[in-house]
């Protein structure tokens, strides 16, 4: 709920209305005194929905280096267990 009677808002039409028709940011009042641009404002609103949907949805794959670091540990461990097993034969224990 938005209290007050002058509020500033900025309103983004989504692209596909089939999953919200719009979204609403309630803009701070000191915004335009502090030297802020509409476009950058309008710029930051898109980014910040973009990000809530990115979220919600779950499309947001991590990066790459997360998604092969499960490979990397087992591929590392592998090659410790081979050098030790290589040292060993090699001193002959």
């Amino acid at each position: 709920m938005v209290k007050g009677t002058n509020r500033r808002v900025v309103v983004v039409k989504s692209p596909d209305p089939s999953i919200f028709e719009e979204a609403i940011f309630v803009v701070r009042e000191d915004l335009f005194h502090r030297g802020n641009s509409a476009e950058k404002v309008m710029n930051e609103a898109r980014r910040a929905a973009g990000a809530y949907l990115r979220g919600a949805t779950g499309l947001k794959k991590p990066p790459v280096w997360r998604r092969a670091r499960a490979g990397l540990f087992a591929g590392l461990g592998a090659a410790a267990a081979g050098i030790v097993w290589l040292a060993f034969r090699l001193v002959g224990v």
